[in-house]
């Protein structure tokens, strides 16, 4: 879509900034209002409590929610009727996987979403591992260190993990290991019985486990500057996994008996690396952006590459008394861990600590001012 046709009609002195009910709006909404402009969320009913009472904006310049647009379910953003209320409020979009799990095919997002999105339309689909060019591809022609993939199960010979989907929720991890094709088969088997993991985990990825530190790199990439910028470090939290982790060995073989591990994704917290690793990391975020870049115009019809928000995660290894870091993951959009603000990586570059929402507030705030909004926009 040419962004230059999304905001016309547009009062740039009104803007708003708009996200999903969930998963970083919060965020959102605060960076909007700490750059001037006016916060919307559209919110699924029944879970909308959170935008329209306790964060709604209200006297004493408390809240961050302005405008809450009511959904039955979170797929009727793409209805007539709400993305004419979007458009009437001077809506850029800020999308996140939040927004896109929501929708079976990504083209509807991609090309009936009339509202500009800050931030790369089309690349969010190659974080789905079953794209025929996705994430794993995108970081080999970046050339950064991912963990071995097996093919087939018959090739494991080590400690892997198998990202499969939940049987329930088809977007969310169900991931489980094995150490052979006997145990892949095994693990996989009961899980799918039991209605853990869905019926096609035997396409799933066969992905080398790295023991190592987790450690997700959120960047920023600016169109406006054409720098890359480290906001903050973090890593998952997730249960049940959290809860058998504080458990003594002995505990665990007991509560597996009882209890089946989960790896559900609940929040995040903040950590820190050593500097002597940064300098690692700006480089892998920078090689990233460049393939990106270089993408094909049938993977990126835009030819602008990552816009904004991105994020590695991984882990830092030690080999041979030397650190390294493995990605294992990809986020082609804002993170979910507005706690990254609580490392001091923003703080070193902009002198106080700064949230993900912030920084596109500002972003925005800074394309307006050099009439250069369609840069960051598609």
């Amino acid at each position: 879509m040419d962004p230059a046709s999304l905001i016309n009609g547009y009062d740039l002195s009104s803007l708003s900034v708009g996200a999903l009910g969930g998963h970083s709006a919060l965020d959102t909404a605060f960076g909007a209002k700490k750059s001037g402009f006016r916060s919307v969320v559209v919110a699924q009913k029944g879970r909308d409590a959170t935008y329209a009472k306790h964060y709604r904006t209200r006297e004493g310049d408390r809240g961050c929610v302005d405008e809450v647009i009511t959904v039955k379910k979170f797929s009727d953003v793409l209805e007539d009727s709400v993305q004419k209320q979007l458009r009437t409020l001077n809506t850029i979009f800020l999308h996140s996987r939040y927004f896109w799990v929501y929708f079976d095919d990504f083209a509807k997002v991609e090309n009936d979403f009339q509202i500009p999105i800050f931030g790369s339309r089309h690349l969010l689909r190659l974080e789905e591992r079953s794209e025929k060019f996705n994430q794993y591809h995108l970081l080999e022609k970046a050339g950064i260190r991912t963990p071995k993939i097996f093919a087939k199960p018959t090739d494991i010979d080590r400690l892997c993990i198998v990202k499969a989907s939940e049987a329930k929720r088809g977007y969310e991890r169900a991931f489980f290991l094995a150490g052979n094709e006997p145990s892949w088969e095994a693990e996989g088997s009961r899980l799918e019985k039991e209605g853990i993991v869905d019926k096609s985990w035997r396409k799933a990825i066969i992905e080398e486990f790295i023991v190592g530190a987790q450690v997700n790199f959120n960047f920023f990439y600016s169109p406006l500057t054409r720098e890359v910028e480290l906001l903050g470090t973090d890593m998952r939290r997730q249960t049940n996994l959290d809860g058998f982790l504080r458990m003594t060995s002995v505990d665990q073989a007991k509560a597996l008996k009882h209890v089946e591990l989960k790896m559900v994704e609940t929040g995040h917290v903040a950590v820190t690396v050593k500097e002597s690793l940064l300098e690692r990391a700006f480089d892998l975020g920078e090689k990233f952006v460049k393939a990106t870049q270089a993408l094909p115009k049938d993977i990126d019809p835009t030819g602008k590459g990552i816009i904004g928000p991105f994020a590695l995660q991984g882990a830092v290894v030690a080999e041979d008394g030397k650190e390294d870091i493995v990605i294992f993951d990809v986020s082609l959009r804002t993170p979910g861990s507005p706690g990254i603000a609580a490392t001091p990586y923003s703080s070193y570059l902009y002198g106080h600590p700064m949230t993900m929402g912030e920084r596109i507030g500002r972003e925005i705030r800074q394309a307006i001012s050099e009439d250069a909004l369609e840069k960051v926009l598609t």
